[in-house]
């Protein structure tokens, strides 16, 4: 039994309710960048926030000097900045940072295998699970616990994966911190972590193999995986997708393939989200989105230093369900590298990337600069936007991760195998930018719901968290009215790279009763997500949404009934 602590609601309904400016409901402005730090000093191949409000930033451990020399090397002694030592040695140099969103500071991090091109997802207690990588590091675990002190770092794990996981994707399942590893460089075969036995190997998935394009660098790495709401796992690889029972080792559907000249997948690189889940529909109806990537030959013409338009087209598709189809789109303009993030209000901001080319070693051209903001509810043709452009050019090995207090985090790039910065079309960027979305600007702030506060009790087993279809409390201060649109959704934090958010899902939550006192305070009382195959029990940013104007967001932790 879980015994939960509530504060004290009256089941008054709220009448009254104030509309929000017009600008906020429609995006009447195009949002701000902010420059944060001039030199990260290590290339943000990957990202992932933290629940510590931390987020941490690696690249891979073998493109040499970075731009963050350390004191001491890996194996002992001191790293002098002078010897020839300290430029053949990688572990002199910082691969990986720990950033603190509220300070602003960075420190460093050291690895001690090759995470180039490896995957992850985030555990129920807010532990990042990294997996393979390159070299010696393509079968590694590693485990970054975050904490309050900042002195945790990586850890490996002495456990090895059963495969080599260079460009694979990561889907953490419902249970008990259990995650599915799918794919790879001519790997053709997924496994779990961890393992249910010692005996226990990886399964061969004829589906990789179907959908790989020998002579264009596969065009099924990193694939896409969302967490279906009936606990099967939808799988995206090139053009072609299925719906797959993981613990039957079955396929349950195959999809109409994406209509479009092109692939979707690395080296093709578009990208892919679940669009939100709703209350509404108990969280059966299941959508996915796919957008960009490369037109057919693009990567070998790349590497003849021929640049091919990419794609601008985009595909949605109900996966729950007996009717499928792809119902296609256009963005404003041609794009792959890019990053699709889900924001607190639902929207979808693609960001990052580039118009020409494919992803690989200086195998992209015409950077794109301008962010899409995209309403999956708006009417069709109005859907998308262009918003304000940046100056930075973020291609291949760049990313970006939404962040509690509303913004979007940008870092990285880099299309060279080592850090580069002279004489070449795009340096190594070790710069950090936030995005700042328009409704995050002081104007909304009356509307803003304002000191968030989350109550939830204590599960068995001393576990703090709200059990999957279990109440808890949401307070906070509204300076007029709430309008009629109020919402409160939970956000799972992705693991970011290569233009994949693995794991990322946006959840809008039921409230059963919500009151506002005289002085501006609010009491709701939120149903939490029915079941892990909805939300895997974990940590989430819980947001409050007054008229398309969300609040700063608070964790909340989902547990296990």
């Amino acid at each position: 039994m879980i015994i939960t602590i509530f504060l004290l609601i009256l089941s008054v309904g709220i009448s009254g309710a104030v509309p929000v400016p017009r600008a906020a409901a429609g995006g009447g402005s195009k949002g701000q960048w902010q420059l944060l730090l001039s030199n990260t000093g290590v290339v943000a191949m990957h990202m992932a926030l933290t629940h510590h409000n931390t987020v941490i930033l690696f690249d891979q451990t073998q493109s040499g000097r970075s731009g963050y020399r350390l004191r001491g090397r890996s194996s002992g002694g001191r790293c002098t900045g002078n010897s020839r030592a300290d430029l053949d040695d990688s572990s002199c140099y910082a691969h990986s940072i720990e950033y603190d969103v509220s300070r602003n500071r960075i420190r460093p991090l050291r690895l001690s295998t090759d995470t180039w091109c490896s995957s992850g997802s985030f555990l129920s207690n807010g532990t990042l699970q990294q997996t393979g990588g390159y070299g010696r590091g393509s079968r590694r675990i590693r485990y970054f616990r975050p904490c309050a002190d900042h002195v945790c770092d990586w850890r490996q794990s002495k456990r090895s994966l059963a495969d080599d996981r260079w460009y694979a994707s990561n889907q953490l399942l419902p249970g008990h911190d259990r995650a599915i590893v799918v794919g790879g460089r001519r790997v053709f075969t997924y496994e779990f972590v961890p393992k249910r036995s010692p005996s226990e190997g990886s399964f061969n998935l004829p589906f990789l193999h179907r959908t790989y394009d020998r002579d264009a660098g596969g065009n099924n790495l990193y694939p896409f995986l969302h967490l279906s709401s009936d606990g099967n796992l939808f799988i995206f690889a090139n053009r072609d997708s299925i719906l797959f029972n993981f613990r039957q080792n079955k396929v349950i559907k195959t999809f109409p393939r994406i209509p479009g000249n092109g692939s979707r997948n690395y080296p093709s690189s578009g990208s892919s989200v679940i669009l939100p889940l709703d209350h509404r529909n108990k969280f059966q109806r299941v959508e996915v989105m796919v957008c960009g990537g490369s037109t057919r030959g693009a990567f070998r013409a790349a590497n003849e230093r021929r640049y091919l338009k990419a794609l601008s087209s985009c595909g949605r598709m109900v996966i729950s369900g007996n009717r499928h189809k792809w119902n296609m789109e256009y963005m404003p303009g041609p794009r792959l590298l890019n990053d699709m993030l889900i924001l607190p209000t639902g929207h979808v901001l693609i960001i990052n990337g580039a118009r020409s080319g494919s992803a690989g070693w200086d195998n992209a051209r015409n950077a794109s600069l301008e962010p899409y903001l995209y309403k999956p509810n708006a009417t069709l043709g109005r859907r998308f936007s262009v918003l304000r452009s940046t100056r930075i050019a973020r291609m291949y090995h760049s990313s970006a991760v939404l962040l509690p207090d509303g913004r979007v985090l940008v870092a990285g790039g880099n299309p060279h195998n080592r850090y580069t910065f002279r004489n070449v079309p795009y340096p190594t960027e070790l710069r950090l930018q936030a995005f700042v979305p328009h409704y995050m600007e002081r104007q909304y702030h009356t509307h803003r719901p304002d000191n968030v506060t989350i109550s939830y009790g204590i599960g068995h087993h001393g576990q703090i968290g709200v059990r999957h279809g279990g109440d808890f409390s949401v307070e906070f201060w509204l300076g007029r009215r709430p309008s009629n649109d109020v919402e409160f959704n939970a956000y799972a934090p992705p693991f970011t790279t290569h233009s994949i958010s693995m794991n990322q899902r946006l959840l809008k939550l039921r409230y059963r009763s919500m009151v506002r006192a005289e002085d501006g305070r609010v009491n709701a009382v939120v149903e939490a997500p029915p079941s892990p195959n909805v939300a895997p029990s974990g940590y989430y940013m819980l947001t409050v949404v007054n008229g398309g104007i969300p609040s700063i967001s608070q964790w909340v932790k989902f547990i296990n009934a």
